[in-house]
């Protein structure tokens, strides 16, 4: 743990010495730019076409929305096919939507339900791109470098909210929205140029490609099965919920409480953007002297406070002050969900789960856009503000019940010490189901210490893809404790037992210290059979092809 925090504080330019991620990094600057100026333009192109404060509200829910939606399909794509094609696939489908808003902006045509259509179509491009974006630092850094890339990648985007915003301001002002879509369109280039060139290589893998269904089924199951990571989702969703008011309700704070423009409310986006790249340039100091809930109690608290000086100001520069914190907090609090998920997860998942915890941070987005909008519809943006400052206290309190894990440095290579047994039937891939038991002798003193470590065996078992897991005692020989499980199938057995980690096997290890027989734990492998000779005569055994 302390080296590893060394390791921080010491190399926070660490990741730039890959090339490929020093590359990407530097195009995603330019892509995010343009990506801030769009947002700049469809808020305030809002706040012109539509009347309702909720509207103003839907354009960033419209962003976030189809984040929550279809980010679990996205992680599955990304955990089952070449993550590059698929970023490759999002950034040249959103350059597509880009170019049509700014046509439709430019020729007059825009309305503000066509304008949520768009965003919302950009936002489906975003879910497509970011689980394979944010698995894709794994492939370009090595993984003691993860959490320093994470923050480099925060700290990149934040840099371009410090600016963009307030350029984005400068060119609404100037010559309309229509200008910063074009903007936004340009900025498309220089990621998929990088992205086209790169060639990752990726570990071979034996067996064929899960189905869609089956992948995000995973998917789910892995993260039902590791409880540390459902803390974190509930505490993403909860930030998420509260800490998007001032993003959903900016363009109102500039208008209405401190009577600004397009100008003021670039100005204040870039306050809240500076505020974040301070954050992520000490997030590496602060993970190394805090521990992970007081980073994250600490956000919630800061991030009211910011919300309550937005509410109470009338001066542009006071608010844009209280945004410097909220900015800091921002980074803090989203950077240490997303590095705790990713290092907490072993890489054949690692799509899928950022995709879960983006379905946690921005449904929390989506839903807090709408209910602080329809709060500031009724009753003014300001007591939108208050009761949402209101709410980060109980989300700082979630933590006394729920507090987040610590981060410990897990080693989640894959184990790959597991070889297809000799078999003496023939069975197919298909074949099953497949039942596994495993005989351990334990002396009756082992007993508590084989119990507990059999309880985390079943979560291991579980998660990986264990069907029916029991445990049972023989009544005549009670030194006798026999674990079983089933999976549908024997490609799903060999599955099941390629996804084990450096970190499970110390579970094994510690079953297999205290089983007391001469020989290790028996395992009998067993297919389920019908009753009727026909169906449940099986070959000799002849080559099995897994694909």
């Amino acid at each position: 743990m302390d080296d590893d925090h060394q390791y921080e504080r010491g190399s926070a330019l660490e990741p730039f010495k890959h090339g490929i991620f020093r590359s990407v990094w530097f195009a995603s600057l330019a892509s995010n730019f343009g990506s801030l100026i769009q947002s700049v333009g469809a808020a305030w192109l809002m706040t012109s076409i539509a009347t309702s404060s909720d509207m103003v509200a839907l354009v960033q829910a419209s962003i976030t929305l189809p984040i929550m939606l279809f980010s679990l399909v996205s992680g599955a794509l990304a955990d089952s096919f070449d993550r590059r094609r698929v970023m490759l696939t999002a950034q040249c489908f959103m350059l597509a939507v880009s170019a049509l808003l700014t046509l439709v902006a430019y020729l007059g045509l825009i309305t503000p339900w066509l304008l949520l259509a768009f965003t919302f179509l950009i936002g489906c491009g975003t879910a497509l791109n970011n689980p394979s974006w944010q698995a894709s630092v794994g492939d370009m850094v090595p993984r003691p470098v993860m959490p320093a890339a994470v923050a480099l990648n925060s700290m990149g985007f934040n840099m371009t909210r410090s600016v963009g915003p307030a350029i984005g301001g400068i060119i609404v002002a100037a010559a309309g929205a229509a200008a910063a879509f074009a903007v936004n369109t340009l900025s498309y280039f220089a990621i998929i140029f990088v992205l086209f060139r790169w060639r990752p290589t990726y570990p071979a893998n034996p067996l064929p490609r899960e189905t869609l269904g089956h992948a995000m089924a995973a998917g789910l199951r892995y993260i039902a099965m590791s409880p540390n990571i459902g803390k974190v989702l509930l505490r993403s969703f909860a930030f998420g919920f509260t800490a998007v008011v001032l993003q959903a309700l900016l363009p109102l704070v500039a208008r209405d409480l401190v009577a600004g423009g397009p100008l003021t409310y670039g100005i204040m986006l870039g306050a809240f953007g500076v505020g974040a790249v301070g954050g992520a340039l000490i997030s590496g100091r602060i993970r190394s002297s805090m521990s992970s809930e007081a980073i994250v109690r600490s956000a919630f608290l800061g991030f009211a406070l910011c919300s309550w000086i937005a509410a109470g100001s009338s001066n542009a520069w006071v608010t844009s002050a209280g945004l410097l914190i909220g900015g800091a907090c921002w980074v803090l609090a989203l950077s240490h969900f997303n590095i705790t998920v990713q290092m907490s997860t072993p890489r054949w998942v690692v799509g899928r789960a950022l995709s879960i915890y983006q379905m946690a941070t921005f449904g929390g987005m989506a839903l807090g856009s709408w209910v602080w909008g329809l709060i500031a519809e009724g009753h003014g943006p300001a007591t939108a503000l208050i009761v949402a400052g209101v709410v980060m206290l109980a989300g700082a309190a979630i933590g006394f019940l729920l507090p987040l894990p610590e981060h410990t440095a897990l080693n989640l290579d894959p184990l790959n010490r597991f070889r297809e047994p000799h078999l003496a039937l023939d069975v197919q891939p298909r074949s099953g189901p497949i039942a596994i038991i495993i005989e351990f002798i334990i002396r009756e003193e082992d007993v508590p210490a084989f119990l507990d470590a059999m309880a985390e065996r079943r979560r291991i078992r579980r998660r990986d893809g264990a069907r029916n897991w029991t445990l049972a005692r023989d009544l005549e020989n009670p030194e006798i404790w026999v674990e079983s499980y089933h999976t549908p199938t024997w490609l799903e057995y060999v599955r099941h037992n390629q996804r084990a980690t450096h970190a499970d096997a110390e579970i094994g290890e510690k079953l297999r210290s205290l089983h007391s027989g001469a020989q290790p734990p028996r395992v009998h492998r067993l297919i389920e059979r019908p009753t009727s000779l026909a169906a449940a005569i099986v070959t000799p055994k002849g080559p099995i092809d897994l694909h």
